[in-house]
């Protein structure tokens, strides 16, 4: 190849790790000519390429001396074309979210461990949540009550593909239910295909061997290994998820003949299979993580239950599906698909298992009080992300069964008399829950207005103290209205406690309501309120899907997507397995064989540049890394959400023990601006114009950066930067 490129490895190396929206090489090298040196199309390490030969000068790259690398990891979130899927997983991916926010202070280890036993419990009716929507929408609402003789589905407006179904077993329920039943089925082995290749691809990765030896700081929980070597448990977590999602919907099949003996049986083992699926999920062995290194074997009963449990649950289905096609006599005509109230038992155990872990959560808040240390929501961010993930969950589950329902006919509230005509019959349960968006809407508005009203107030105070370094009252105003707008994220907190409390308290309200049967939502305020909500959430649903598929054949539009999945999917599937992949199990072992290689010796020296997410994931690698290694590697993050969110979300990892060691293992120098609305400082005060000087406030590791930058006299106020373009600030040098 003509021109130039350094592939030596001694010397020092500027490794930089770019941030959310897969920044592509080019930018993170700010070189027009990137070229691949190590890894694949997926990840991989790029120098810069020069076309006329050698540069000469000082910056440029000098063989054995000095060069700047860039690692791109961002096709491991939005370079696939099956993020488009991915839109459907939020909850699942919250989930795991609340497993590592949980707080985890000395000395409550037993409590903390029903706590995460619970939170698996939880993880896995989430499951049953998604599935059972789809196949409420496919075997109640179509193969029950759409196709059932004189209904929707056998006029002859219906649709081909579900008229047949009305046609020709119009009176044998039990052949409908075994067709519709494929339509979930189908979901599930979608969602089983991808979990499974993202698995194969990212949670099967092994640490090269010359970056083995030493590795990891045992004192510090983001500094174990086990942390991001997830392949043996989240296969084990993935079978137990599967099967309990293939028993719900031979349970569906099965339970409405329960009254005969075949049904009977088959319902018991679709029952048997769910309950042992729960009662793996809750046993820690399933779901432990052991340090590839010193942790010695793993236990075989685990992996030896889930392969019986894995074959238990497709033959069960089988058999299920199988006896519903050869036909079984149906009971007394019901409007809406009978059961045997395992849904019900699912629904209080949901219930049961969230005020649990809102107790625990608070107990080991309280326990877990550090001076100093902010903490998200008080210490109780966990509890919040699990019942923002049940209520993504529901409003996607809602949203399926009232776009079905007015699909194929015209949804109503409850099987009472009269003419069934087109009518879809909805628990009432599913109309309450609907009522509560608009309820939502509202609090959003005033939340907004809200935090308008507290940036105006920001900007106001800001102002002033501005006017000595922008010199005009008018440049002063707009510079303090930009950082006030940007310290709007120190509120996300609030604004998820708010919604939540609102959507919690509704709920509570509403149950009471439904189970007492005071009135129906029918008519008045409520019907009202409900009708605006089933509308929203088959516009959300409607919504997703037009993303979705624009967002698979839109490459822009699934780097804007995956930002997303760079925040969430950074930690590890801990307790949910089918959650969108996490990246950093392939990204901190091919980070730790490069390191390893471009330090061999004590004359090598690797300053890792991080911003934005790549400094999360620096300073996790940082800890992984062997001793000697440690010596040779300089820290420099910028734009970084360290000590503004990851911080007080996650402050078991990212606390005042997991950031002073990573303090105390590298020289290590942060870069933030004011106006940056994800990155900040990670020790010192977020106001360095409070302590007088800015360029003397900072002390330590944080560094601050005028944005936009001081203009001379005479010049125009320049564009602000907000979160990008760091290494144009000129600390960065």
């Amino acid at each position: 190849m003509d021109g130039f490129l350094d592939r030596t490895c001694g010397g020092v190396t500027e490794l930089r790790v770019h941030g959310v929206s897969g920044t592509p090489p080019a930018g993170i090298l700010n070189h027009p000519h990137p070229r691949l040196v190590a890894g694949d199309g997926t990840t991989g390490f790029y120098r810069r390429w020069w076309a006329a030969g050698q540069p000469a000068g000082e910056h440029p790259d000098v063989p054995g001396v000095r060069r700047r690398e860039a690692y791109a990891w961002g096709n491991l979130t939005s370079g696939g074309r099956t993020i488009a899927l991915w839109l459907l997983l939020l909850p699942f991916a919250l989930a795991n979210l609340s497993y590592f926010m949980l707080p985890r202070p000395p000395g409550a280890d037993r409590l903390r461990h029903l706590t995460e036993a619970a939170q698996r419990l939880f993880a896995l009716l989430l499951t049953g949540t998604l599935v059972g929507a789809v196949t409420r929408a496919s075997v109640d609402l179509v193969g029950w009550q759409c196709t059932a003789a004189g209904r929707a589905c056998t006029l002859d407006t219906a649709p081909v593909w579900v008229h047949w179904l009305g046609a020709l077993w119009g009176g044998e329920p039990s052949k409908r239910l075994a067709v519709t039943a494929l339509v979930p089925l189908l979901a599930v082995v979608v969602l089983w295909w991808i979990a499974r290749r993202t698995w194969r691809r990212d949670e099967r990765t092994d640490v090269p061997p010359e970056a083995l030896r030493g590795t990891g700081r045992g004192g510090v929980l983001l500094g174990q290994p086990r942390l991001w070597h997830g392949r043996a448990p989240v296969w084990r977590l993935r079978v137990v998820h599967v099967s309990f999602a293939i028993a719900s919907i031979g349970l569906a099949v099965s339970a409405p003949f329960a009254h005969t003996t075949v049904g009977l049986a088959l319902t018991a083992a679709n029952g048997g299979v769910q309950l042992a699926a729960a009662v793996l999920v809750v046993l820690p062995a399933t779901a432990r993580r052991l340090d590839p290194y010193t942790g010695g074997p793993e236990p075989a009963w685990p992996g030896r239950a889930c392969r019986v449990l894995r074959v238990t649950a497709p033959v069960v289905f089988l058999a299920t599906a199988g006896a519903a096609l050869a036909g079984l006599p149906p009971g007394p005509y019901a409007a809406q698909l009978p059961g045997v109230g395992v849904g019900v038992l699912e629904y209080a155990l949901m219930i049961a298992l969230g005020v649990f872990i809102l107790a625990a959560v608070c107990v080991l808040a309280r326990r877990d009080r550090t001076a100093g240390e902010r903490r998200a929501m008080g210490g109780l961010a966990a509890w919040f992300a699990l019942m923002v993930a049940v209520g993504s969950a529901n409003v996607l589950a809602l949203g399926v069964l009232f776009w079905t329902a007015s699909f194929f006919g015209v949804a109503a509230t409850s099987a009472g008399a009269g003419p069934l005509g087109r009518k879809i019959f909805l628990d009432d349960a599913v109309w309450w829950t609907a009522a509560l968006v608009p309820l939502l809407v509202i609090g959003a508005v005033v939340i907004a207005c809200v935090l308008n009203a507290r940036r105006a107030a920001e900007a106001e105070r800001l102002a002033p103290l501005l006017e000595p370094y922008y010199g005009e009252a008018g440049d002063a105003r707009e510079v303090a209205g930009k950082w006030a707008l940007a310290a709007l994220t120190d509120r996300i907190g609030f604004v998820v406690a708010v919604l939540t409390g609102i959507g919690v308290a509704g709920f509570a309200v509403v149950t009471v309501i439904y189970r007492l049967g005071l009135f129906t939502p029918d008519g008045g305020v409520a019907g009202l309120l409900a009708s605006i909500g089933s509308w929203a959430m088959v516009a959300i649903v409607v919504g997703l899907v037009l993303v979705g598929r624009r967002t698979y054949i839109d490459s822009r539009l699934r780097r804007t997507v995956g930002i997303l999945w760079d925040i969430s999917t950074f930690w590890p599937r801990a307790i949910h397995p089918l959650a969108p992949p996490c990246y950093t199990e392939r990204v901190i072992p091919e980070l730790m064989g490069r390191v390893a290689r471009l330090a061999r010796t004590d004359r090598d020296e690797v300053v890792l540049s991080g911003h934005s997410q790549g400094s999360v994931i620096a300073a996790a690698l940082v800890l992984q890394l062997r001793p000697e290694l440690r010596g040779r590697v300089r820290l420099l993050t910028h734009g970084s959400p360290l000590g503004r969110l990851y911080a007080p979300f996650f402050p078991a990892y990212f606390g005042a023990a997991g950031l002073s060691a990573v303090r105390d293992s590298v020289t290590w120098c942060n870069l933030y601006r004011l106006s940056d609305p994800i990155g900040g400082p990670v020790f010192a005060t977020a106001d360095p114009l409070a302590g007088g000087d800015p360029e003397r406030a900072d002390a330590g590791v944080d560094r601050f950066c005028w944005d936009p930058p001081l203009p001379a006299p005479g010049e125009p106020l320049s564009d602000c930067r907000w979160h990008s373009d760091y290494w144009l600030a000129p600390p960065y040098a």
